[in-house]
């Protein structure tokens, strides 16, 4: 396999992974660095390429169906909107550090979206998570003194 298409097929897992949809970009990119073949580097740069991308998509996703909100088959109901809004007003911008972790990371940039939170300060904050988890995570795999 080249190694365009290592890092294409890095890109669109880690960007699958971001969604909503299942898939396991932490367990792709260990397998790549483990093959001993490709820069750690380039790898995860592409992983957090692709799961930013992601997770831009779920910004906008959330920020599309704020126009739905109010609708009485919208999925969410309008107690869970207020909550989510006054936690988010506690919390804000800097739960997005935590876009990282499995469970609440998926839901938490679509929820970004939906309650307004600007594009370049979403990107930054979603970026210095992705990107760190992955660098962590190579770490790791190279057995790197830290």
């Amino acid at each position: 396999m080249s190694e365009l298409q290592v890092h294409l097929g890095l890109f669109l897992t880690a960007f699958v992974a971001a969604t909503i949809l299942p898939a396991q970009s932490e367990a792709a990119l260990v397998a790549a660095i483990l093959a001993g073949h490709y820069d750690p580097v380039g790898l995860v740069a592409a992983a957090s390429l692709g799961n930013v991308g992601g997770s831009v998509v779920n910004w906008g996703l959330g920020r599309w169906a704020r126009r739905f909100g109010e609708r009485r088959w919208f999925p969410v109901g309008a107690a869970e909107l207020e909550r989510a809004g006054r936690w988010y007003a506690r919390w804000g911008k800097w739960s997005l550090l935590l876009s990282w972790a499995p469970i609440i990371g998926d839901p938490l940039t679509v929820a970004a979206g939906f309650l307004r939170e600007p594009l370049p300060v979403f990107v930054a904050l979603v970026t210095l998570a992705k990107v760190g988890r992955y660098v962590v995570l190579a770490v790791a795999t190279l057995n790197w003194p830290v």
